[in-house]
């Protein structure tokens, strides 16, 4: 391979691959840099243990924009999305929720809890998708930079005008998801705990905070922009687990001419008199660019990759009050049969299995796991959603054995009694384990293996910096301009030449495509004139 691109992309995860599509397309030539045997950041299929294969990080698809997967053809490379039957499924104590399945069936399930409840819903689902349309008309748009002049005025302007031509409603609860708890915006619309829990748990996904804190509806919000097969809000599985998105996209990537390195781990990013100049890899070999497109998140690319000497000391005093932490604690499990819920009996496969299948029982409930984990490092009771795709799929288990991803909330980032994740990953790993067996007391003794992603695995192994999933919290101070800080929020890094393309950009976590293919329509707007001209066609 050459040492000298027009492109070279930090990190093979899916929005780098996304982006390194689209500067393929425009003419370009582009190489990805990938630090693992295995294309596609956290959003991969692995097997985990002999016969069991899932995605091992990102479990579920919904946010991934319908003009990414046009553009890269994604569906003739094997992208194929399974609705879910139900959304998700939500145990209690003595009784349970099933969210989803349309309306009239939503409302119906409500009433069983509250008739004003339901009679609510239609209103609240309104109200959500009113605010839920705006940002996904956001997302393909390129923020407006303070300090950017007429350009970022007019940007402001015209991004600005659909929330301003809202009714007053709407931008009451515009206002209202930016700013207040989710426990506080739910309060206005349900009485009933069960019903709000149903809403709550998307605050908190992701998120290190609970239903009370101020900003966690935003969080809300942002899990019910997305949309599967042209249904909005809806969440589906990918076929063949999440890897098939990103060995898609690689597919379209290669037949645009961009070249894939794996186990090709980027130590250093090249300055030459304030100007991306390339990268140097782990292994001493040095690889020469204009453009650098860094996937890995804000917290990783600024703390270890580039000099502090090559920024600017109030950028980096701002990197380094960046916020990271999801409070998320990741597991995979094979398993010989499927959980037997108490309150909901039953082997033998049926809707609920093939729903996310929430342990959050109650407001408080989430309230607290947050508290403890502040305190203690991690929840006393854990909020746990399970997700057993191979009830759909099943190719990713032997014939009537299933795998489940079990993705769990509060973990601290850093322990407070200074101990590490790796003293007591096996003890917090049980825990979650005993939890769910509370609810299916079958769960325990139906697991054949583990495998364990505590927030420092999720650090090490995919890069996520105090495992934080979304590469830096989605609290206000942290959106939209101001992500990943204000003065930088149209993908340009301070040194020229170096560009951010991942999750730690507008419009933030989760598995979009949106902020490669918004800062690859950047880097091609910088390119000079001469070159469009030299390449047009």
């Amino acid at each position: 391979m050459s040492n000298r691109y027009d492109a070279l992309i930090i990190g093979g995860g899916h929005n780098g691959l996304v982006c390194a599509f689209y500067l393929a397309k425009a003419g370009m030539k582009v190489r990805v840099l990938e630090r693992r045997d295995i294309v596609g950041g956290a959003c991969v299929t692995e097997e985990f243990h002999p016969g069991f294969r899932n995605s091992t990080a990102s479990y579920t698809v919904s946010l991934l924009r319908p003009k990414v997967i046009a553009d890269m053809k994604l569906a003739d490379h094997g992208y194929r999305v399974l609705e879910r039957q139900i959304s998700n499924f939500f145990p209690f104590e003595d009784t349970y929720l099933k969210l989803g399945g349309g309306t009239a069936r939503t409302q119906a399930e409500f009433a069983r809890f509250s008739q004003k409840d339901a009679d609510a819903y239609p209103a609240y689902d309104a109200a959500l998708e009113r605010v839920a349309q705006v940002l996904r008309d956001l997302s393909l748009q390129t923020p407006p930079n303070v300090g950017g002049g007429i350009h970022a005025l007019a940007a402001a302007a015209r991004q600005g005008w659909p929330m301003a031509k809202m009714d007053l409603a709407a931008q009451r609860d515009l206002l209202n998801i930016f700013t207040r708890s989710a426990r506080d915006f739910l309060d206005e619309w349900f009485e009933d705990d069960h019903v709000k829990s149903a809403f709550g748990f998307d605050a908190v996904v992701g998120n290190f905070a609970g239903v009370s804190t101020p900003g966690s509806a935003y969080v809300l919000l942002h899990h019910v922009f997305g949309e599967v097969n042209g249904k909005l809000g809806a969440w589906g599985h990918a076929v063949g687990g999440m890897g098939a998105i990103t060995q898609a996209m690689a597919k379209a990537c290669e037949l645009a001419g961009v070249e894939i390195s794996l186990e090709s781990p980027v130590d250093k990013v090249l300055v030459n008199n304030g100007k991306a100049a390339g990268v140097k890899l782990a292994g001493g070999e040095e690889l020469y660019a204009p453009i650098v497109a860094a996937n890995v998140g804000p917290a990783l690319l600024y703390r270890q990759l580039v000099e502090r000497s090559d920024m600017e000391p109030d950028f980096a005093r701002a990197i380094d009050n960046y916020k990271t932490g999801s409070g998320t604690f990741r597991m995979n499990v094979a398993l010989s049969e499927l959980p037997d819920f108490t309150v909901l009996p039953g082997k033998e496969l049926a809707e609920h299995h093939t729903a996310g299948i929430i342990i959050a029982p109650g407001m408080d409930y989430m309230d607290q796991a947050y508290d403890d984990a502040r305190v203690h490092g991690w929840s006393k009771k854990p909020i746990v959603e399970i997700k057993i795709p191979s009830t759909v799929d099943k190719t990713l288990a032997p014939e009537g054995c299933h795998v489940a991803s079990l993705f769990c909330q509060q973990f601290s980032p850093q322990l407070p009694d200074g101990r590490s994740w790796d003293d007591v990953r096996e003890e917090v790993a049980d825990h979650v384990i005993d939890t769910i067996t509370q609810h299916a007391p079958n769960f325990k003794g139906a697991v054949i293996a583990r495998q364990i992603h505590s927030p420092l695995d999720l650090e090490r192994k995919f890069g996520l910096i105090g495992g934080d999933i979304f590469h830096g919290r989605m609290s206000l101070e942290q959106l939209w301009a101001a992500r990943p800080v204000l003065g930088h929020g149209d993908y340009r890094s301070p040194i020229k030449g170096l560009y951010m393309c991942g999750s730690g950009t507008h419009p933030g976590g989760g598995v979009t495509g949106a902020p490669g293919h918004n800062a690859a329509a950047e880097i091609i707007r910088d390119r000079s004139l001469l070159w469009k001209m030299l390449h047009r066609g």
